[in-house]
């Protein structure tokens, strides 16, 4: 398990180190438009939890702090909640990069959102939105531009 623990992060971080320093090389651009970077972690995920549903499910459909606690105190528990983390917060991230660009965002704000998307995932995602307000506020306020 601490091996593929350790091993997933490579699934997902050669995406958020383009996204982040990369953001309009054209590489970039091309693999973000696809949701194939997000599958290899997503199935990672599965592997993990199907053979596992039944102990799972019930835990999960009925959640209690004390269990919840217990499972993730567990190394196969840490794991596939950090699969689950990696996959989200990336799909999370995925999306901020391609809105921002839609936006007319710079990569001088989406970037560095981008790194707190990583690092702490619904924190990031709000700093996101309230960028993205600003910036369709502020197009708003110019004749002839819209969002």
């Amino acid at each position: 398990m601490e091996t593929i623990f350790s091993l997933s992060n490579l699934l997902v971080m050669p995406f958020w180190l383009a996204i982040i320093f990369l953001p309009r090389w054209r590489w970039t651009v091309r693999i973000m438009a696809s949701l194939w970077p997000i599958v290899p972690v997503a199935l990672l995920y599965t592997v993990l939890v199907v053979p596992n549903l039944p102990v799972l499910f019930p835990m999960l459909a009925n959640p209690e702090l004390a269990a919840i606690a217990a499972l993730l105190g567990t190394p196969q528990g840490a794991s596939v909640a950090w699969a689950h983390f990696l996959a989200f917060d990336f799909f999370v991230g995925r999306w901020v990069y391609l809105d921002g660009r839609r936006v007319g965002l710079s990569a001088w704000i989406v970037s560095p959102i981008l790194f707190f998307v990583l690092m702490i995932g619904p924190a990031g995602f709000l700093f996101y939105v309230l960028a993205r307000l600003l910036k369709t506020q502020a197009m708003a306020l110019v004749p002839g531009k819209s969002a």
